[in-house]
């Protein structure tokens, strides 16, 4: 019988063995790549509502510092200076045509975004939003700060706290922000249902909508102490509106009288919770958040997840570095811890 040469042997093999390889199925190839996601730098672009707002460089620290843990992010850091959405959604459609592989928004007004989003997902791109959600359906996950109806009790119980009485009585009014920001319409469905719930004698007499415009939400304010006399509480809910109603009424007869709660970060709040000057009137008795770093931390480990592949939809956790375990409700991802900060404890956070 004629034998092979031993060469001709081991090269045969070599050559079958090449062969297979190329021919692997495109699943376990992409299981590869998941696998070693470090091989690849992901491109990771984060849209705050309002780029310059403190409550949103605090964010854009947590996903800096996800970043650099990751080590394989090229994180992209932008968005309107004036809280326009038009903007925001032109950086959107920027990004998805330089073909970046998750879009992080914070959506100032669902629909304008969520068409930019839904153009960004046919081009291949992947999108999440934070902070604020668009329609699911623009969108793989939501990472959310807590659930709505979380914070929407939180902010109540907050202002009935600080007006006392048993029960607090008198009106109150919500500053918010844009008309159609979806996060904050949820979160003031919630605090009608624990006003009317807990809280009947405190009566809601009016929502102002100012946009992210500082200088429009004092106004308002403003005319909400000049028009309700029996005005014993506000509600900032958004970052912006927040301050700006706490500046208005300490500049007004009302200081001392009418209270304020929100959401803001307790940097921004101190002077207002803990006066400089002795003699000035606390307005503020209760700033409601998270930590904003978190949330940034989070969104951006949860996007590189999303690109390699480990995370999907129908998880029910999710792995998020230093911050732990998770939960995954649905779509929403939740950071999922309300912070109250007071004069006994604002001191001890800086952010």
């Amino acid at each position: 019988m004629y034998r092979w040469p031993r060469v001709l042997l081991v090269t045969a093999s070599l050559v079958s063995i090449a062969l297979s390889g190329c021919e692997r199925p495109k699943d376990e190839q992409a299981q590869e790549d998941s696998d070693s996601g470090s091989a690849k730098t992901l491109r990771i672009c984060f849209l705050p509502k309002k780029k310059g707002s403190p409550y949103f460089t605090s964010c854009a620290a947590g996903a800096k510092r996800a970043a650099e843990e990751l080590g394989n992010v090229e994180l992209i850091y932008d968005g309107p200076t004036d809280g326009s959405a038009a903007k925001a959604a032109d950086m959107v459609d920027s990004w998805a045509l330089q073909k970046g592989d998750v879009i992080c928004v914070s959506a100032s007004n669902p629909t304008v975004q969520a068409r930019a989003m839904l153009k960004a997902a046919d081009k291949g791109v992947r999108v999440i939003t934070w902070d604020a959600d668009t329609p699911a359906e623009a969108r793989d996950f939501f990472v959310n700060q807590a659930t709505e109806q979380e914070i929407g009790y939180a902010l109540v119980d907050a202002l009935a706290r600080d007006i006392g009485g048993q029960p607090p009585v008198g009106e109150v009014a919500i500053v918010a922000a844009d008309p159609s920001a979806a996060n904050q319409n949820a979160w003031m469905k919630h605090m009608k249902v624990r006003l009317a719930e807990k809280y009947p004698r405190l009566n809601l007499v009016v929502v102002k909508f100012p946009g992210e415009d500082q200088k429009k939400a004092q106004q308002q304010t403003r005319d909400l102490l000049a028009a309700y006399p029996n005005l014993k509480g506000i509600w900032g809910i958004s970052s912006v509106s927040f301050p700006a109603a706490a500046e208005a009424v300490l500049q007004s007869p009302w200081a001392g009288k009418v209270y304020v709660t929100g959401l803001s970060t307790p940097n921004v709040m101190k002077k207002y919770v803990v006066p400089a000057d002795s003699s000035q009137p606390a307005v503020v008795k209760s700033v409601v958040l998270w930590s904003t770093e978190d949330l940034g931390y989070l969104t951006i480990r949860a996007a590189a997840a999303l690109a390699q592949g480990t995370l999907k939809k129908g998880d029910k956790t999710f792995d998020a570095g230093r911050l732990g375990t998770k939960q995954i409700v649905g779509d929403n991802i939740l950071l999922g811890k309300i912070l109250v900060f007071t004069k006994d404890n604002i001191e001890d956070f800086d952010f």
